[in-house]
């Protein structure tokens, strides 16, 4: 039987600790925080009175990944989202709503139709999309196409600037084809948004905390790696402060933020630039026609979560707004959550939760700096959105990025 430890129990580190356990390994897996799931976390606001996510963080049909882990661990709460692909948009600045309705199968017939494609479009505004297909290493997304028009303004930049977290057109142009490939390429049953109800914890932490712990693999929760000694090509031990714990055939998962990863073993390459993230929720139930998903143009809101007990704000590449006085951005939020959905109600209570290092930038510098899941240390392996996944900073790319790591663990362990 195989054994390893994971140093992290975020989305990475908890697939790369179910993987290993399916393959017949014995895993010890240790977490600095008091709680399990990274940036995938949920807890009980007090200032609201509800459970709430971190962050609204969005999946997607085509996730494989995602389907994979949810289906081993037993995550048997379904995940919301509506039947068909259809995005909805409005501008706040002119007052235009509109509803992107993305066909089910693979052929986008959507774009001959002037009721589904952005209004004021042509079919040749489509057209050059295609190059954002193309694999294009090194490159940004606007150098590919033009960032500009009304397939740019109304479709393409605010839904690449919440998958990419980084201004569109200064973002990867291969990561995008990698997302494009995978989503809007595959059709609209590939592309159908879903949302974790109630929350992310029963959607994807409690049922993988239970699986484990039944496996008997229990995660130690405020156990913080301080050091990890080398010997040559291999890893000795491990610091955690108060315990000095010996490597002998351990394979070891590093599945923490990158900084973390960074200051552990600094010569290992990572990225070192990272856009924010702000999120708002508020304790008022939505209106009942009110889209689950609602994009905003002419806001500072970009992204608006319908849920049954609050609303709630997503601003992506948030950096501009990060600093800004919380109350003064909840009142900007709320004033603009009314003129979206149509009504006029007193600010209720509140929370703006803000992650200044939510994901690294995914631009094509930054892109090169992500390291494999193999260290120079055969016994050494990483795993995290940030790592060589070929995706940007998702929850799919998490996900996998612990598949990869366990998937080389097994295999050195098998010979």
């Amino acid at each position: 039987m195989g054994k390893a430890i994971v140093v992290g129990a975020g989305l990475a580190g908890l697939s790369a600790a179910v993987r290993l356990i399916e393959a017949g390994f014995k895993v010890e897996i240790a977490e600095a925080a008091a709680q399990a799931g990274g940036r995938c976390r949920s807890y009980h606001d007090a200032q609201l009175g509800l459970i709430i996510d971190n962050g609204n963080h969005l999946v997607l049909e085509g996730n494989r990944a995602v389907a994979r882990f949810r289906r081993t661990v037993g995550a048997n709460t379904p995940l919301a989202g509506p039947d068909h692909a259809d995005f909805a948009f409005a501008d706040l600045a002119t007052g235009a709503r509109w509803t992107i309705g993305i066909n089910d199968g693979p052929l986008p017939w959507w774009v001959l139709s002037t009721a589904r494609r952005v209004p004021g479009s042509h079919l040749g505004d489509y057209l050059p999309l295609a190059k954002l297909l193309a694999m294009a290493p090194g490159q940004t997304v606007g150098q590919r196409i033009r960032a500009a028009g009304p397939v740019w303004d109304k479709l393409l930049e605010p839904v690449l600037l919440a998958v990419l977290n980084t201004p569109p057109a200064e973002g990867s142009a291969a990561l995008t084809a990698a997302v494009l490939r995978e989503t809007l390429l595959r059709g609209g049953k590939a592309t159908l948004p879903r949302i974790a109800e109630p929350t992310l914890a029963a959607a994807f932490i409690e049922p993988a905390l239970a699986w484990l712990a039944e496996h008997g693999s229990p995660v130690a929760l405020g156990k913080r790696l301080r050091g990890v000694e080398t010997d040559g090509n291999r890893v000795t031990a491990l610091d955690w402060g108060d315990t000095r714990q010996d490597v002998t055939d351990e394979a070891v998962i590093l599945a923490v933020p990158p900084w973390i990863a960074k200051g552990l073993l600094p010569e290992i390459s990572t990225p070192d630039a990272f856009n924010s993230i702000v999120n708002a929720h508020f304790a008022f139930p939505p209106p009942a026609e009110a889209p689950p998903m609602l994009a905003l143009l002419g806001a500072k809101a970009q992204w608006l979560f319908a849920f049954p007990d609050r609303i709630s704000v997503t601003v992506s590449a948030a950096d501009d707004i990060v600093g800004l006085d919380r109350e003064e951005l909840a009142r900007t939020f709320w004033d603009e959550i009314q003129r979206a959905y149509g009504f006029t109600a007193s600010l209720p209570a509140w929370q703006i939760v803000k992650e200044k290092r939510a994901t690294f930038a995914a631009t094509p510098e930054q892109d090169a700096k992500r390291p494999p899941a193999q260290t120079r240390w055969p016994n050494l392996l990483l795993a995290g959105d940030w790592t060589q996944t070929g995706l940007p900073a998702t929850i799919e790319g998490a996900l996998r990025s612990g598949e990869k790591a366990a998937g080389l663990a097994i295999a050195a362990q098998r010979g």
